[in-house]
């Protein structure tokens, strides 16, 4: 047996699997393309707000042409890529089913995955806003506590200047005992910080009391993304918690105590009213003058620190400002896609699969042309190929009454078959 007749023999058995397979290949396409518009049908539903029957007609007007897309696109991919014969034109084709393919991923295979993990990308989206919120309110605690912890600072810097009253009483001061102008200068200040630090001390059970409220609505907004029911309705409940929690984290900014007591350690220098020298002689008033002198430097000292411990307060890094944005459920698997690759893969396989049936066909099809080429026209015919031209022949010579080498075919009978091409 020649090489020829080997790869013609090849060639009609690739001929006979494609003649089978292509008797439900049209049937198996058709499904994938229905199976592809149902999906799309379901992530339209879950695109459209209205839920009357015009939005039900257009979800299924659009799902009906994305199937018919599909299959028309694939059936002529199948017929006509694997039948191109040279470079350029398969080339082209190739380009036109690259072009296809990235038009049905965009009008369908995006749809396709919402509609297979629409609703846990929605609570996936529900619980990265938790997470977000949480740092928040914790970050905005954590500043507001420091800021609560310029009370020590002024507790400190008034319990000085009460201990410098009582020197004075003593006349360990100035040197004269009793409540004069020195001591009305120092009960002034202490008295002014008095009031600031009970305003800080009154702030603590607010603050407690604000991040105790904003655990416990993160602890709904939790349950709620793992919640049964609709997604949508969830995310409207979810979407009331978030504004009532982003108020609570606004009432923990407001409660920090840190400006009042920036402003606190400016004035506390600046606005000192001087008493009028009470002493009984010259020398008593100097020397109550020249004490004076001494505690409002020790007054711009202490105002200094204390503005400096607010001032690393104020500067600390606030926490980010957290809106929780709702989201559709075709918009939730785009923008968290890497956390359903499986389902992004389902989708476009179901709607890009048909692009490995063409490769097949194609690659089968260079392999029949691959077994008929080398064989001249008489080698690659097959028995009833000769028989119809034999037929043929004798039609043709008893229409036209002639004699000769068709005569004698017609009394001989057809010539004998090549062994080669009846195998």
């Amino acid at each position: 047996m020649t090489r020829d007749t080997k790869g013609l023999r090849h060639a009609r058995e690739v001929e006979g699997h494609l003649d089978w397979l292509g008797s439900f290949t049209s049937a198996a396409l058709g499904v994938l393309a229905v199976a592809s518009g149902i999906y799309t049908y379901l992530g339209v539903r879950g695109l459209l707000d209205d839920g009357g029957a015009l939005s039900l007609f257009a979800a299924m007007a659009y799902s009906a042409a994305v199937s018919t897309g599909i299959f028309v696109f694939w059936s002529y991919m199948l017929r006509l890529l694997p039948a191109m014969r040279t470079a350029a034109t398969r080339l082209w084709l190739v380009a036109a089913m690259v072009l296809g393919s990235a038009a049905i991923v965009a009008m369908s295979s995006w749809l396709n995955a919402a509609a297979l993990a629409g609703s846990a990308a929605v609570e996936q989206h529900l619980a990265r806003t938790v997470q977000d919120y949480q740092a928040a309110l914790e970050r905005t605690h954590e500043v507001t506590l420091q800021a609560q912890a310029l009370g020590l600072d002024v507790g400190r810097t008034r319990q000085g200047f009460e201990d410098l009253s009582e020197q004075e009483a003593d006349g360990d001061l100035s040197g004269l005992a009793g409540r004069g102008a020195v001591f009305r200068v120092l009960v002034q200040k202490s008295d002014e910080l008095a009031v600031l630090d009970a305003q800080i001390a009154a702030q603590d059970p607010l603050v407690e009391a604000a991040f105790i409220e904003g655990n416990a609505i993160l602890s709904r907004m939790r349950a709620l993304t793992v919640a049964p029911g609709a997604v949508e309705d969830r995310s409207v409940e979810f979407s009331e918690e978030a504004v009532r929690l982003a108020g609570v984290i606004t009432t923990l900014r407001q409660l920090s105590v840190a400006p009042l007591v920036d402003r606190a350690a400016r004035d506390l220098a600046q606005s000192v009213v001087l008493p009028r020298l009470d002493a009984g002689d010259a020398g008593g008033q100097a020397a109550q003058a020249a004490t004076i002198t001494s505690l409002l430097e020790v007054l711009g000292r202490r105002a200094e620190t204390l503005q400096a411990a607010a001032a690393e307060v104020l500067a600390l890094e606030p926490a980010p400002e957290v809106v929780y944005t709702p989201i559709s459920t075709a918009d939730a698997v785009i923008l968290y896609a890497r956390n359903f690759a499986p389902s992004w893969a389902g989708a476009i396989a179901i709607d890009l699969l048909p692009a490995v049936l063409v490769l097949i066909v194609a690659v089968a099809q260079a392999a029949i042309r691959a077994g008929r080429e080398p064989a001249s026209a008489e080698d690659a015919m097959t028995v009833a190929e000769l028989r119809a031209a034999v037929l043929a022949l004798r039609e043709v010579e008893a229409a036209e009454g002639l004699g000769g080498p068709a005569a004698r075919v017609l009394s001989d009978g057809p010539a004998p078959v090549p062994r080669e091409a009846a195998e």
